[in-house]
């Protein structure tokens, strides 16, 4: 059996449930095949006097049994929104002890970063260390962001050229890695999975009455719904899915997510006279996600840049088509009017497309069709398959 390292500061935690928790189906999906061993490092980023979030942080377990994988959460010095270019050493440094003392006892393959900063260069520099092969992958924000923040272009572009392969998430995103100056030929495209057991159409009459009941608000047979899925940013433009909705008469939407916008947005909704009409339900447990994207009739998301959005990829399997903007791999995935519209950032744009949809709504089994490709069970044979073409070039 070989053993790969993952580092991963994108991991479900206590703390935080679902930060990440697409890259520890990932990773699990892995270990479950049999043919690797996966250890997970995620390093916990602490300020030298820990307050509020940080203090819960701080009490969480330094290594845990998690999905089938060992879980190692080693601390490391941070400093909040100015400390951003040490960040990669200050991780290489806390893990690199105990990423020793595993080698030592279960020597390793394979140094992975699952998210290209500060995750690619601290793996580089423990992958240097160790001689071993480094593999870093770019999921979005890692790209289209730190890719513009000199320092952290400066550091991920020399982890690139130090890594055997590098994987992303769409075909747009490997472009946005070339024109940063990564090499082409090193780069895979390793779609997300996708949990097919949970995320399919789910239809029965009694549906949006007892999502309703478990929500807290009256959810009507009659009245268009919307549901947007996403962290409560910004980018994610939830803020123009609240404009639009003024123009989308009778529809009722549903914010899936918390984030620092999450006040601002509750004030946009009572000025504009929406507060009956839009519902802030914060994080969903994935047993009930699946359930609120079967009942919708569509999934909006005015996002500023992605990679390919897993919200995208779960709407779809669900049956649901997506409303969202020409970023990242949404072309990979909004191919036909089945799958929805490609509109422009801007809220009579949202709304148009959002009306153009509910006037001819697709058929559901059909959408769902449209990423029958997507599960996680293949996500992991694509991932070990290419950690395996590593180390063989090394063998």
């Amino acid at each position: 059996m070989r053993h790969v390292l993952s580092i991963s500061t994108l991991w479900p935690n206590p703390v935080a449930p679902r930060f990440g928790t697409f890259v520890a189906r990932s990773l699990e999906s892995l270990a479950r095949r049999g043919d690797w061993r996966v250890t997970v490092i995620n390093p916990i980023g602490l300020p030298p006097i820990a307050l509020g979030r940080y203090r819960q942080l701080s009490g969480i377990e330094e290594q845990a049994d998690e999905g089938g994988i060992t879980v190692h959460r080693p601390r490391f010095t941070l400093i909040p929104k100015i400390g951003g270019r040490r960040n990669a050493a200050a991780i290489a440094r806390c893990a690199m002890p105990l990423v020793s003392a595993i080698h030592a006892e279960h020597p390793i393959d394979l140094i992975d970063a699952q998210f290209f900063f500060p995750d690619g260069p601290a793996a580089a520099r423990i992958a240097h260390s160790l001689e071993l092969p480094l593999s870093i992958k770019a999921r979005g924000s890692d790209i289209t962001f730190w890719g513009h923040v000199d320092y952290a272009r400066e550091q991920m572009l020399r982890a690139a050229h130090q890594a055997d392969g590098l994987l992303t998430v769409s075909e747009a995103l490997k472009r946005e890695m070339a024109i940063l100056g990564m090499t082409r030929e090193k780069i895979t495209v390793h779609y997300t999975g996708l949990d097919r057991d949970r995320f399919r159409p789910l239809a029965h009459t009694q549906l949006r009455a007892q999502l309703g009941a478990e929500l807290g608000f009256l959810m009507s047979d009659n009245a268009p719904l919307l549901v947007s899925v996403g962290a409560l940013i910004e980018r994610k433009g939830q803020h123009i899915a609240l404009d639009a909705l003024t123009e989308v008469p009778g529809a009722h939407l549903v914010l899936v997510g918390r984030g620092e916008q999450e006040a601002q947005l509750k004030g946009q909704a009572r000025a504009l006279g929406l507060a009956e009409r839009v519902h802030f339900v914060g994080l969903l447990d994935h047993d009930v996600l699946p359930l609120l994207l079967s009942a919708a009739d569509v999934m909006v998301l005015p996002s500023a840049n992605e990679g390919l959005a897993n919200a995208w990829v779960e709407a779809l399997a669900c049956g649901t088509p997506v409303v969202t903007c020409d970023v990242g791999g949404a072309r990979e995935l909004i191919t036909s009017d089945l799958a929805g519209r490609l509109v422009k950032r801007e809220p009579g744009a949202v709304a148009t497309g959002i009306n153009t949809v509910l006037n001819d709504p697709p058929p559901r089994q059909a959408v769902a069709e449209l990423v029958e490709r997507f599960s996680w069970e293949e996500n992991a044979a694509r991932l070990a398959d290419h950690y395996g073409r590593l180390v063989a070039e090394q063998e």
